[in-house]
């Protein structure tokens, strides 16, 4: 074997060892590139997912005012079936957070309840030939329901005699 055999199989070897590290190089990606792609698509993912957090809490707010028209409506409707004599006498009631109640005068259980709270007012109206001096036919009941301390809705009603 001739030092030329030599050194033509070495520089074959060598070129061979550089042709496979041309193509490792090729064929990955190197961390910097990884962690650089990583926080393009974290960001592109949280421009996208942004509306759809500001969506729940809309979706949220439009359930408690549902509820909270239905809790109104309920408790007018019950105040406006009482004899007219009694209906003033509700002028004042309150119901706490935590504490509403249903027609058989039951306290809600369901958590969903827990942070609605609601208060009637009772006023007696005067049509203008009554003048104020005898006995009102009118009574305007108001009902307010809040939540967490917030007022969502209030309800009115004319109940006549």
């Amino acid at each position: 074997m001739s030092l030329f055999f030599w050194v033509k199989e070495w520089g074959l070897l060598a070129e061979t060892i550089n042709t496979m590290r041309v193509r490792i190089k090729q064929g990955g990606f190197t961390l910097i590139e990884a962690m650089l792609a990583i926080v393009v698509l974290s960001i592109a993912a949280a421009g996208v997912l942004l509306p759809f957090a500001g969506g729940a809490t809309v979706q949220a707010d439009g359930i408690h005012r549902t509820m909270a028209a239905k809790l109104a409506g309920d408790l007018l409707e019950q105040i406006a079936s009482k004899p007219f004599s009694t209906i003033s006498s509700y002028n004042g009631y309150t119901e706490t957070q935590g504490q509403i109640k249903n027609v058989s005068g039951n306290v809600f259980t369901d958590p969903a309840y827990s942070k609605f709270s609601r208060s009637v007012s009772c006023s007696y109206v005067y049509t203008a030939q009554q003048a104020g001096t005898l006995p009102s036919v009118f009574i305007l009941v108001t009902v307010k329901v809040s939540y967490e301390g917030g007022q969502l809705i209030s309800l009115t009603r004319l109940v006549s005699q």
